[in-house]
């Protein structure tokens, strides 16, 4: 339905006549860039949603790096942002404070600023940044840039979905947010950093449409397959708990109906295990693509840094993705 909607933007903005975009509506990556000068570009993104957690400053520090993510999932590195607020007019003002401190402050964490932003009343909140970044040209990160033999590693386990779905469910431990709310308020800054010094070029970030859809919009704009071992991909520990409980929130269930058939997996492979794969996340890691020459070198530089990172697959021939077991 929303491409759709979107599909008048297609027909008027034609990228032939705007020749410093570089990318825009006709390539599926994570931001909008627009060529500056001397190799600069400036990477332009915007993400908001309602709250996934019931803290409100924990919700505006998620949200902060949920919507900085895209500019880093580019290999850039932010430095403005605006607010894009819509509270309750009967929400407490303490609350409200609160939702903005903590992306006020998690902004600071990435070392950029809130210069100024829109807000309106609503009966539901929701919150997010227009972000803006600076890379340069050739080492951006991009969708279309894999390559047959590439490794593919993530920065981020998965299961964020379903465990905040848990506890909207109020079916969560105490545990269960504190390590959910830490890995979805991580930055995906150090990532970025590493894989721009790495002279990486593929990449996207995990977000809502699961870690199967977004490695199938690389796999789709790249024209090659991809093979996933199920075995190798990190989950946060109550995942399955919550997965084994049918505990996937609505989005899940529409992304497996949407990439499925792009998808085949080994029998072995349960039909909650496959759902973990279609679970949206909220603030998740990066997907990079890591040429075979240089994937030792650079696990061990994640490890030096201390950066999270599992090697989850690799880049193959053909127009699927095949998930082993």
């Amino acid at each position: 339905m929303l491409a759709q909607v979107l599909q008048p933007l297609s027909n008027i903005f034609i990228p032939g006549q705007y020749p410093d975009l570089l990318i825009g509506l006709d390539t599926p990556d994570d931001a909008a860039v627009w060529r500056l000068d001397n190799g600069r570009v400036l990477v332009i993104t915007t993400d908001f949603f309602t709250p996934v957690v019931d803290d409100p400053y924990d919700y505006g520090a998620i949200a902060a790096a949920n919507s900085l993510s895209d500019v880093y999932a580019m290999g850039a590195t932010p430095f403005l942002t605006l607010t894009v607020a819509a509270l309750p007019p009967d929400l407490d003002v303490s609350i409200s404070q609160a939702i903005m401190r903590g992306l006020a402050e998690k902004t600071v964490e990435a070392g950029a600023v809130i210069a100024g932003g829109h807000t309106i009343t609503d009966k539901e909140p929701k919150i997010g940044l227009i972000a803006l970044g600076f890379a340069n040209e050739e080492a951006l990160l991009r969708k279309d840039t894999l390559q047959v033999g590439d490794y593919l590693v993530l920065t981020k386990p998965l299961g964020f979905g379903v465990t905040t779905t848990a506890i909207k469910q109020d079916q969560a431990s105490e545990e269960d947010v504190t390590e959910v709310v830490s890995w979805m308020t991580r930055l995906n800054r150090d990532a970025a950093r590493l894989a721009v010094q790495c002279k990486l070029r593929a990449a996207t970030d995990i977000t809502g449409f699961s870690f199967l859809g977004h490695a199938w919009e690389m796999a789709k704009a790249a024209n090659v397959g991809l093979r996933i071992n199920y075995s190798a991909v990190p989950f946060i520990s109550p995942a399955k708990e919550h997965a084994r409980a049918w505990r996937f929130p609505g989005g899940a269930f529409d992304n497996q109906l949407y990439y499925r058939e792009n998808v085949s997996f080994d029998p072995l492979i349960t039909e909650e295990e496959q759902m973990l794969l279609f679970d949206p996340q909220t603030s998740g890691g990066l997907l990079l693509g890591v040429p075979r020459e240089t994937v030792d070198e650079f696990m061990a530089a994640a490890q030096d840094t201390q950066q999270p990172a599992w090697l989850v697959g690799e880049v193959i021939a053909g127009q699927r993705i095949e998930v082993v077991h």
